[in-house]
């Protein structure tokens, strides 16, 4: 059984661009460094060829992580199901205190970044806002405070 992956459309082609760089120009610059490497002979006691090879590992466990997020990838788009309840896709506004409101869409934690103004459904935040009404007031906890 194949894992879920909520993403925006965005997001999903954001994955697919970085997968095919991952498996067209990193994959070659490592095949560079590589054939470098080996050509510099002894490989047992060769430190750009040990370190090409992790590089190697870690790149082709990248791309596989990759391939699994699209492959079950399941597209969201911004909540206008009309019914007023936030869910993914949504959009909330976020005041702490004092402080200036802040926008941000919920969504799959695989596409979180807060300083892009995107939110995982599964943080304390956006957990908190699910299933909310528009317009509610919702009190959430945040790990640092």
């Amino acid at each position: 059984m194949k894992n879920e992956y909520l993403l925006t459309q965005e997001g999903a082609e954001k994955v697919h661009t970085e997968l095919e760089d991952m498996k067209n120009r990193q994959r070659e610059e490592i095949s560079k460094r590589l054939r470098q490497a080996i050509q510099q002979g002894d490989l047992s006691e060769n430190a750009d060829y040990h370190k090409a090879k992790e590089d190697q590992a870690f790149l082709e466990g990248k791309i596989k992580e990759y391939e699994e997020i699209l492959a079950g990838a399941k597209i969201i788009v911004e909540n206008n199901n009309n019914t007023g309840i936030v869910d993914v896709g949504s959009w909330v506004t976020i005041q702490e205190g004092d402080t200036k409101e802040e926008k941000y869409q919920v969504v799959g934690q695989h596409e979180a970044n807060p300083r892009e103004g995107r939110i995982s459904n599964e943080s304390p935040i956006g957990s908190a806002f699910s299933g909310h009404q528009e317009r509610d007031n919702v009190t959430g906890a945040t790990p640092g405070g």
